[in-house]
């Protein structure tokens, strides 16, 4: 039986009620591990896809919750039915990835979940673009308009990534100690407010700390006229801090272990928080940072089979039950597809699928300032 059968015929049992969404996708997971491309839609995996059978295959993902499910319903049910032990692994950001990237060999990485248009860019001047053809993806119709077209615009017109999911890093602060008033009052601000010293937390990645120091001297983060004012802002937020986080997992537990009540934070990690209990509040301040993860195909991997799996993971049912399990809206355009009761409720949604209330990375304008600003941070971040 080719992909194409397995996949429709695995969506047609979930559509008729056979099965519910979480063994769909942990079927799903050990489908996109068995072709040796994918090691499903919240992570990397580490493989060349033209190899034999291997005894071993490696995940790498954010961790914390999502790696978490990954490792429950999908790697330990297709170790125990195929033998091949699935090694997991994390990362604490894109730069530790890229590194990888390009220390490995042409084809050990197929897919990757990567994040933001800036990323997508930097994949480009590497050369490690692919080309979808995207009469091979149907499903990308119903993808936002608004999340495909900057990835053309980088690559002239082709794709070599779907869109998947979108999100923000917005504030987000305990409400025993924060009121929702006095976090919209003070907006990015609060992170810098000597009332919450050591109890204030941050992303320790140099684009995060950079956009909010922009919002914290009332600049544009697209157009900073004076980064001697952002790195200052920079140096007050770091000697105010407790610590900076570098992970999903690290963020959720900071938060929930009241060691810190306020920090930038991801919309859907935050979200997960308010799932468990936790009383922690959420404000995107004016000029917040607006996000997209795509699904990327590296350049040397197999095209024809990671087209077939991008096209089924856009399938309304697959990328709904993706959605709902990670808390981030799909790349799914509502005006198109009926998304069902969950999304609409989740952090960073727009209803009207246009997502003109966010602000987005102007990736040239990044990448142009990578080197100097990503060095300078270095030096920030250890106290000069």
């Amino acid at each position: 039986m080719d992909e194409t059968k397995r996949y429709e015929r695995l969506l047609t049992r979930l559509k008729d009620g056979d099965i519910n969404r979480r063994t769909f996708l942990t079927v799903l997971g050990a489908a996109g591990v068995t072709a040796g491309i994918t090691g499903g839609p919240m992570g990397m995996l580490t493989r060349n896809a033209l190899a034999a059978t291997p005894e071993q295959v490696r995940f790498d993902g954010w961790g914390g919750v999502v790696s978490e499910a990954f490792e429950k319903y999908a790697f330990a049910p297709y170790t125990e039915k195929t033998g091949i032990k699935v090694v997991s692994g994390t990362f604490g950001g894109a730069d530790e990835y890229i590194a990888r990237v390009k220390a490995g060999q042409p084809g050990e990485f197929n897919l990757a979940h990567l994040s933001g248009v800036f990323d997508y860019a930097r994949y480009h001047g590497l050369e490690l673009t692919s080309e979808l053809n995207e009469a091979n993806i149907p499903n990308l119709k119903n993808v936002i308009p608004g999340l495909i077209e900057p990835l053309r615009k980088i690559t002239g017109g082709t794709i070599s990534a779907v869109p998947y999911d979108y999100g923000t890093t917005g504030i987000a602060y305990n409400r025993k100690y924060i009121s929702d008033d006095e976090a919209k009052a003070k907006g990015a601000k609060l992170m810098v407010d000597e009332a919450y010293k050591g109890k204030i937390g941050g992303w320790g990645e140099w684009k995060t700390r950079v956009w909010y120091g922009a919002l914290q001297s009332d600049q544009d983060p697209n157009a900073i006229k004076d980064i001697d004012a952002v790195w200052d802002m920079i140096r007050a937020h770091r000697d105010l801090a407790l610590k900076y986080w570098s992970s999903g997992a690290e963020l959720m537990s900071l938060l929930a272990e009241e060691e810190i009540y306020v920090t930038e934070g991801w919309s859907g990690r935050i979200k997960a928080l308010q799932d468990q209990g936790h009383d922690i509040g959420y404000h995107d301040p004016k000029g917040g940072l607006g996000w997209q993860e795509c699904l990327f195909v590296l350049r040397g991997s197999p095209m024809a089979a990671c087209e077939e799996l991008l096209n089924f993971m856009l399938e309304p049912e697959v990328a709904i039950a993706v959605a709902e399990g990670q808390s981030y809206p799909p790349a799914l355009d509502p005006q198109k597809v009926e998304l069902g009761k969950v999304i609409p409720t989740l952090p960073a949604f727009d209803p009207s699928g246009t997502l003109k209330e966010l602000s987005f990375f102007d990736p040239a304008y990044w990448n142009e300032h990578e080197a100097d600003w990503s060095k300078t941070f270095s030096r920030v971040q250890r106290g000069y």
